[in-house]
């Protein structure tokens, strides 16, 4: 049918459902009005690199007026930050998984309660690049854990749920695609390993804590690219989670920082 998929039996009960994080919420607010005509929704860790995005879509779009005074919708929370530009939707989800968390299940019941249909969401914004060039970017085919297995586990009640982290293949191959229409934008497609953690997670030897050698540290990145990883980041697997079981078409695409 091409609606988001809600996996929860308990909202149909409710009499108002409150998105606290997002500051909008089904009484307050017309949500099919506002969201029921959005095609795509870009995420990204930052509220001024999405607005700036937003900026960017508003211009390319060629929508009326400069753009400048696109307004934050969730101005009166400073959790995230949403900007709309035509069918697109710009939202922040801060850094780790569980503020993109967070984010992704208030914007899944938004998009449900809009009634909005065949939505393409793409995660955007910077990584660790492993044994690519900078400036890179990395189209995800897969989102691994720390193990390099296309898992994401989840603590519910006080069991580890294990769902998948399949992202859509057709959406990868679209944006490649796309991307070679561009000169000198260096793009490929490959695992994107998500941690928990900036530092140790991720194998740096700079943070507060570093509990093993720089020998042990290039062996293990050895051993993720060996598997396919190219970028390496910290909201992937959940992305990849949540959206596969709502119905989203997701994919998530960064740019190598280092």
């Amino acid at each position: 049918s091409g609606l988001v998929h809600i996996k929860n039996p308990y909202l149909d009960s409710m009499e108002e459902d409150v998105l606290y994080h997002l500051d909008l919420g089904t009484k307050t607010h017309n949500l099919p009005a506002m969201f029921g005509d959005i095609k795509f929704v870009c995420v990204g860790g930052s509220p001024n690199r999405m607005r700036a995005f937003a900026h960017f879509m508003h211009k390319e779009l060629g929508l009326m007026g400069d753009g400048e005074d696109l307004a934050d919708i969730c101005a009166g929370t400073d959790r995230y930050a949403m900007y709309r530009a035509g069918p697109v939707l710009s939202i922040s989800h801060g850094m780790g998984i569980p503020s993109i968390s967070i984010m992704l299940h208030e914007l899944i019941k938004l998009l449900h309660h809009a009634k909005c249909r065949d939505v393409t969401i793409i995660r955007i914004g910077t990584s660790g690049g492993l044994g690519i060039e900078a400036g890179s970017v990395v189209i995800t085919d897969m989102a691994v854990d720390s193990s390099f297995k296309p898992r994401f586990e989840q603590v519910v009640l006080d069991d580890v749920v294990v769902r998948s982290t399949e992202l859509d293949k057709d959406l990868a191959e679209e944006l490649l695609a796309c991307s070679k229409e561009i000169p000198d934008f260096r793009t490929l497609i490959g695992h994107t390993m998500c941690t928990y953690d900036f530092y140790e997670g991720q194998g740096r030897l700079d943070g507060a804590l570093c509990s093993f050698s720089s020998e042990k540290k290039l062996e293990y990145l050895k051993r993720a690219y060996d598997a396919g990883v190219r970028n390496i980041e910290m909201e992937s697997t959940a992305f990849a989670a949540l959206c596969g079981l709502c119905g989203l078409k997701g994919e998530s695409s960064c740019s190598r920082l280092r």
